[in-house]
């Protein structure tokens, strides 16, 4: 148990820093662009990593499960999300994403008949939510609803908890976290190709303001890919925050279970806030730190419930 919580606390973390990265990134890249570099770089670690699989652990799941593992939780979740940042604020993106273990708990209820559904969960994670939309508003109140952004938000969140049931299916069917990330960013990244192309040609290019651009110019590549610190950036969201947090996540996922695990996505902002503050030097007031005891407190609410339960 100690182990699930340490892996779900590292994932979190990390993830929590990852916007700072790929805000950096979106300056130079389109969002596609990042995708294709980030997955590509997760997939060649986990392969160069991965050990032989224990026998059965690859051919006891059918290949559409890794798909669809590939679709929701890389695919559609991280471009979706990327992509809602351009037609919405960031304090909406984080407030609808909030929503995401109330939507995980409804979908484990209704296709993994998971009985994690409670009013217990459902009320901390309200708090919890609350504290999330003081951390992201910071004291301005600029939640304003713009539908294109907002949907894409909605529909990340959507594709995350389709991603954690299907999580938990490939851990009873025995799935080795490795192996199951691993064949997820390879149906993701080939996912990714028709894209690739389109965005190469003039009409994919501007689609979505660029966020699905492919830049082919020699030049221009060459002046991104000769940066240190694009490569610094490119690497720890491919490595550290895809690589290895994604296997994390699954083995937290397989101790703890995706409703219990996905309730300690809310503390993401709590870390962010904490990052930004410490190495951002962006100001600490006083509205973040009650959203950051609020989502502590909704967080321990909605995990009570299973561990009384035990």
């Amino acid at each position: 148990m100690t182990i699930g919580w340490i892996a779900a606390g590292i994932a979190i973390a990390v993830w929590g820093v990852t916007f700072a990265s790929t805000r950096v990134l979106l300056e130079e890249f389109s969002a596609l662009e990042i995708n294709i570099a980030r997955f590509g770089l997760a997939w060649v670690a986990l392969a160069c990593a991965a050990k032989a699989p224990r026998k059965g652990g690859v051919c006891a799941a059918p290949w559409w499960l890794f798909a669809a593992m590939g679709f929701t939780g890389v695919f559609a979740y991280q471009f979706l999300e990327n992509c809602a940042i351009y037609y919405t604020n960031a304090s909406n993106v984080a407030i609808l994403v909030s929503f995401g273990p109330v939507v995980t708990a409804v979908m484990a209820r209704v296709l993994a008949n998971d009985r994690s559904l409670s009013p217990r969960l459902v009320f901390g994670s309200f708090i919890a939510v609350a504290g999330v939309a003081l951390v992201a508003l910071n004291g301005v109140v600029n939640f304003q609803l713009r539908p294109l952004g907002d949907a894409m938000a909605l529909c990340a969140m959507a594709s995350w908890g389709v991603y954690s049931v299907l999580i938990e299916k490939a851990n009873r069917l025995g799935v080795e976290p490795i192996v199951a990330v691993r064949k997820s960013f390879g149906w993701a990244l080939l996912m990714m190709l028709p894209l690739a192309v389109w965005g190469a040609t003039p009409s994919g290019f501007v689609a979505l303001d660029g966020s699905y651009s492919v830049t082919l110019d020699a030049d221009a590549n060459l002046d991104r890919f000769a940066s240190f610190w694009n490569w610094a950036n490119l690497g720890f969201l491919g490595v550290l925050a895809s690589a290895a947090c994604f296997v994390l996540w699954s083995h937290a996922c397989r101790v703890l279970g995706m409703v219990r695990s996905t309730v300690g996505l809310y503390l993401t902002p709590i870390v962010g806030v904490v990052f930004a503050a410490l190495f951002l030097k962006e100001r600490l007031t006083w509205l973040s730190v009650a959203g950051g005891i609020l989502i502590l407190c909704g967080v321990a609410v909605a995990n009570r419930r299973r561990e009384e339960g035990k």
